[in-house]
C-alpha cells in the first residue's frame, strides 16, 4: 500500500469518486438527511482537490482509501475519510489518519476534527480507538434534533 498526495495533478478523479460512493454506501437507509457524498460529482470532487489537503492510498492497481483536509484556525477538519469496503481492518484508515496528524503538525495545528453522523456507533467506536474523543453535536438543517456528532483528537 502507498500514499500519495491528490493534487492538481491526479487523473483519476472517476475512480476517485467511486471509491468514496462504494466507501460511504452503507450509510444509505441509516442516516437522515443523507450522506452529501450524494452531492460529489467529478467536476466538485476537481474543485474539493483544489480547494482541500487530499490523500489517497492505492494497492498498486486501485485506489483504496482517501482523504480530504481542510486548515481551520485551531485545528484540521478531517473529511471524506474512504475506505473500500474490501479493504477495511487493513490499516488504511489508520495510515490516512496518520497523514492528516503529520499535516496538522506541519501546519502547526493542535489537532484533528471529524463529525460523524449519530447513527453510525461503529463509528464512533473506531474513532475513539483512534483516539478521538466526543466534543459536540450539531445539527443539520431543518433538523431540531442533532444528526451528527463532532470528534477531536488533541496532538
Amino acid at each position: 500500500m502507498q500514499i500519495f498526495r491528490i493534487d492538481g495533478t491526479f487523473e483519476r478523479h472517476e475512480e476517485l469518486l467511486a471509491l468514496i460512493l462504494g466507501a460511504f454506501s452503507y450509510m444509505d437507509g441509516l442516516i437522515d438527511p443523507p450522506s452529501s457524498a450524494h452531492a460529489l460529482n467529478v467536476e466538485t470532487l476537481c474543485q474539493k482537490i483544489d480547494d482541500e489537503i487530499a490523500f489517497g492510498v492505492s494497492d498498486d492497481e486501485r485506489l483504496v482509501g482517501c482523504i480530504f483536509c481542510k486548515p481551520e484556525a485551531d485545528c484540521l477538519y478531517i473529511g471524506k475519510l474512504a475506505v473500500a469496503p474490501q479493504t477495511q481492518g487493513k490499516g488504511v484508515g489508520r495510515l490516512l489518519l496518520a497523514e492528516a496528524e503529520a499535516t496538522a503538525r506541519a501546519l502547526s495545528l493542535p489537532a484533528l476534527r471529524l463529525l460523524t453522523r449519530i447513527e453510525l456507533t461503529g463509528n464512533h467506536r473506531a474513532f475513539a480507538a483512534w483516539g478521538f474523543v466526543q466534543s459536540g453535536t450539531m445539527c443539520h438543517p431543518g433538523f431540531t434534533r442533532p444528526t451528527a456528532i463532532e470528534m477531536r483528537k488533541t496532538l
